[in-house]
């Protein structure tokens, strides 16, 4: 693997955007291929992005040999499908969350992957942001003890159109998958796999959530309130409580660049505030483990595993199972 990774990507939409603008700001990352499913709309975004190779096909781009690595950015129920055609091709892939629309996709495409023996990773930027690294390295070092209770919220009005991808059943629509991935990831990251799920959503005409709050359960007495909307406006906080002491991470907790530490009692009994800068939008910080591990030659990055994408994928599905919604060929 040379000192620079060059990069494809897969469609042509606003987040394809936002990530070629990060990409841009990475020295050894050139992008230089996009692909769609027309030559009109990978040529336009290519011109866009100054990048010198635009292919009319998935599966051109998937083919190219001059690409080390493919981000997938299609709308949500079309990440399987390029997904596995990139792997197929022994591409490797950095995938945008959600990883899939269910669990079994994930473990389809995790499989897939460790039998070709390519790289894959959900494009979860949050893992991979400094504040959230620096926070979780101080969760371990014992700075606020035992964790008991952590809270995420993200919401905001969403559109009314039946046929925009949010509220659109045929495109993964709904707040569960587009928003709710990052609270419960949020709580992964802090507590693990929950023992038990419980759900309530509103539904949409279409048959999509508009409105779902979760209560995560765990053995060891811990809780994770979470709640996700595209009907109103919510703080877009997180916070984690422990035996001795609190983390505050203000909005918007997906991509932080501070948090507040609160230690109980003593002399210590004061904010310490953390301040980690984001590069670009946040999408950089995913971009740059991705290259990491591809020089380390890992298929596999430790600060989104496999086993993290899947677990994640679980929870989702439990929420969709209590709130009764389902998605056209499940």
């Amino acid at each position: 693997m040379t000192d620079t990774i060059r990069w494809g990507i897969l469609a042509t939409g606003g987040i394809a955007a936002d990530f070629a603008h990060d990409l841009k700001l990475l020295p050894d990352a050139e992008l230089v291929a996009v692909g769609s499913r027309t030559e009109a709309s990978a040529r336009a975004f290519a011109d866009r992005f100054d990048i010198p190779r635009a292919h009319g096909s998935w599966a051109e781009l998937a083919g190219d040999d001059e690409v080390d690595i493919i981000y997938v950015a299609t709308p949500h129920q079309a990440h399987y499908e390029a997904t596995a055609l990139c792997l197929e091709a022994g591409r490797a892939v950095l995938c945008e969350k959600p990883f899939t629309l269910n669990a079994a996709d994930s473990r389809a495409l995790v499989e897939l992957a460790r039998k070709r023996g390519v790289f894959l990773m959900e494009g979860m930027w949050m893992r991979c942001n400094p504040a959230i690294r620096k926070m979780l390295d101080l969760i371990a070092d014992g700075a606020i003890g035992e964790v008991g209770i952590v809270h995420a919220d993200f919401g905001f009005p969403g559109p009314t159109d039946p046929l925009h991808r949010l509220r659109n059943p045929e495109l993964g629509g709904g707040a569960l998958l587009d928003l709710g991935v990052y609270p419960v990831s949020f709580a992964h990251l802090l507590l693990g796999k929950p023992d038990t799920v419980a759900a309530h959503a509103s539904i949409s005409p279409e048959g999509v959530d508009l409105n779902t709050g979760l209560v995560l359960g765990y053995d060891s007495g811990a809780l994770a309130t979470l709640s996700c909307g595209i009907v109103a406006s919510s703080p877009g906080r997180a916070y984690v409580g422990g035996s001795l002491g609190r983390i505050e991470v203000p909005p918007l907790f997906l991509r932080p660049d501070s948090f507040t530490l609160y230690r109980n009692g003593g002399d210590d009994d004061r904010p310490e505030e953390f301040n980690l800068p984001v590069t670009g939008i946040g999408f950089a910080h995913e971009a740059e483990e991705a290259m990491r591990c591809l020089r380390a030659g890992l298929v596999e990055s430790p600060l989104v595993t496999w086993q993290d994408t899947v677990e994640v994928m679980e929870v989702l599905d439990a929420a969709r199972e209590r709130i009764g919604v389902r998605y056209p060929g499940e």
